[in-house]
């Protein structure tokens, strides 16, 4: 039999209190163990120890419509998550963020919600739209000498671990027209700062784009890793703007080539910057403000590494 009671059932309860029964014989009269007669008394009694069965009845009917461990969730709760899933925030993000805030929920329900959307509307805001699939690397050769005086991520720090603030990681996306965007994050907090290459992949030009979105955080910056793109062949400009007269030099690591996995934060960044820039799209399509609008949006979204914080509150966490 379920141990799950009835108002008919809290009634006789009361009733039996109130003749002075036992648990014991109670419990027979109502057809259940002992232990579910005891669990509801201690449940549901008023804080002054007495039960009375329409406040048991109430305080049970709480439990089920109210935020923590019950899959029955109201419906406010959900209009809630819907505002969530239309920031592109994911399951787990949003699981995270409603945990420290009292609100018990496992992110598989959130999968199963935008599942059941029959609509496909939630869906388009899930990370790669719940169609990524991940593929087998093919081994190649990781040596690389396109880049003249680059100095090998194998040379790095062993504290540049993604652990330590300031150090950074960069790369480029680009369009099938020729126009790229330079991204950069900060490692240990994944912020993400962004900006249309008005003339491409230079070197020269990536090189001072990259010290002007860097100079006001220079005093942080400790190392930058990215990989062996031509438009960073000019990295020894990049030391010597970010170089604080006097401080260890800021310097430029090459990781190895097909080795995306040794610069994971910029490649995970690339990826979410997709979703708002996607791949066969042109560039010039999209102004300047929309790009800062995309950084700032990816920037106030929790993540799981920082506890659901936001990478921007993070950051200046680390500078103010």
């Amino acid at each position: 039999m379920s141990n799950q009671l009835i108002e008919a059932q809290r009634y006789e309860i009361y009733l039996g209190l109130q003749r002075k029964w036992s648990e014991t014989r109670i419990a027979k009269e109502i057809g259940v163990s002992k232990s579910t007669v005891s669990r509801e008394i201690r449940r549901n009694a008023k804080t002054d120890g007495s039960y009375v069965w329409k406040q048991a009845q109430a305080k049970c009917d709480s439990r089920k419509h109210g935020f923590k461990g019950n899959h029955r969730k109201p419906d406010e709760l959900w209009w809630h998550i819907d505002r969530m899933i239309e920031e592109d925030w994911s399951p787990g993000q949003i699981a995270g963020v409603l945990r420290k805030e009292g609100v018990h929920i496992c992110k598989q329900t959130i999968y199963n919600h935008v599942h059941a959307d029959t609509t496909g509307k939630l869906a388009r805001h899930m990370p790669h739209e719940l169609k990524y699939t991940r593929r087998l690397r093919r081994k190649r050769p990781v040596k690389a000498t396109n880049i003249a005086n680059r100095t090998s991520i194998h040379e790095r720090p062993a504290e540049a671990d993604g652990k330590r603030f300031g150090d950074w990681e960069m790369d480029t996306i680009v369009d099938s027209y020729g126009h790229a965007i330079l991204t950069l994050t900060e490692r240990s907090t994944n912020f993400i700062l962004m900006e249309r290459l008005k003339e491409g992949r230079k070197a020269v030009t990536t090189a001072k784009t990259v010290v002007r979105l860097l100079f006001p955080y220079r005093k942080y910056v400790r190392t930058i890793t990215t990989d062996n793109g031509c438009e960073f062949a000019a990295h020894l400009d990049i030391t010597k703007g970010l170089t604080i007269k006097g401080g260890d030099k800021v310097i430029v690591y090459f990781a190895d080539s097909y080795s995306a996995w040794q610069k994971g934060a910029i490649e995970n960044a690339n990826k979410l910057i997709r979703k708002y820039i996607p791949k066969k799209a042109d560039f010039n399509d999209f102004t300047d403000a929309y790009i800062k609008k995309v950084q700032y949006k990816l920037n106030r979204r929790p993540r799981e590494k920082l506890q659901f914080d936001t990478p921007k509150l993070c950051f200046f966490k680390n500078i103010l």
